[in-house]
């Protein structure tokens, strides 16, 4: 399948079969091949899904989660998967596989990194979410990872979740998880009205912003620049990197389909599983 792809993009590169991450070869032009069985090339059509296909890639997901956690891989970058598909085979993508417990997903897109404190949830649910405890969490694990990755003080900016940041969540639940964070030694300010905070990271002031929600931070995000994005789960002991786009069947096997977000995700995971986030593009 990947010498199919590799074909048709028309790459020279040598793919190698190995049984255990252990027996891997590297080298230029070389691409080691883990192939964990389980899944026939006759099962696969280009531009179609199938129950065979969405197993398959499910399955591939929780081999490389395996081997991950076993400490085999320093980072797992994930490629676009059908919901549909899935959800056809009974696997839901708001899973715990697929949104591990305890971690929170940072946005990346150029000199945009942005990370809110809730996924999927229905928008009438948000305001009982922005609690205290759940803000000043995440603050300090997105300082504690962006120390790591050798930002040396990170400066985060945290969003309201009101217009013009206003109103009694902001007071009650974000504003003492701010001072909280602050008096921990921590370069946070807010909360910032919602409007203005990516303007201002885009301008430089700080290097990461805390939203409320999912939505408020990823239409920011892909505004900035939706091909090239990608998104780090923060909270694993190892990188683990998905795309924001979905699978694109109607264009498989043309040749066609944007590259730029899992090329994106590839350099995103070596650089920072060797903890240098300059490495980056801006």
């Amino acid at each position: 399948m990947v010498r199919k792809a590799a074909a048709i993009c028309g790459l020279a590169l040598e793919f190698r079969p190995c049984a255990t991450v252990e027996e891997a070869e590297f080298g230029a032009g070389i691409v080691p091949v883990l192939d964990p069985g389980g899944f026939e090339l006759d099962d696969m059509r280009f531009g179609q899904v199938s129950d065979a296909t969405a197993r398959a890639s499910f399955n591939w997901l929780l081999r490389g989660q395996q081997l991950a956690q076993g400490g085999l891989l320093a980072g797992l970058v994930i490629g676009p998967m059908d919901s549909i598909a899935l959800k056809k085979v009974g696997i839901s993508m708001d899973g715990p596989d697929f949104e591990p417990p305890d971690t929170f997903q940072l946005r990346l897109s150029g000199t945009l990194r942005v990370v809110p404190i809730t996924e999927h949830i229905p928008t009438r649910e948000i305001v009982s979410y922005v609690k205290q405890d759940r803000i000043l969490k995440l603050i300090r694990l997105l300082d504690a990872q962006l120390r790591r990755w050798g930002i040396a003080e990170p400066r985060i900016g945290v969003a309201g979740v009101n217009p013009h940041a206003a109103y009694e969540e902001e007071k009650q639940e974000i504003a003492p998880a701010i001072a909280a964070a602050r008096a921990a030694g921590i370069r946070a300010d807010g909360p910032i009205s919602p409007d203005s905070v990516f303007r201002m990271a885009l301008e430089g002031r700080f290097d990461a912003v805390v939203t409320m929600f999912h939505d408020q931070g990823q239409i920011a995000v892909k505004t900035v620049g939706f091909a090239g994005a990608c998104t780090v789960f923060l909270g694993l002991p190892y990188i683990r990197i998905g795309i924001p786009h979905g699978t694109a069947v109607e264009i498989a096997g043309t040749g066609k389909a944007q590259h730029l977000s899992m090329l994106a995700a590839i350099r995103t995971a070596a650089a920072l599983a060797n903890g240098r986030l300059s490495e980056l593009p801006s």
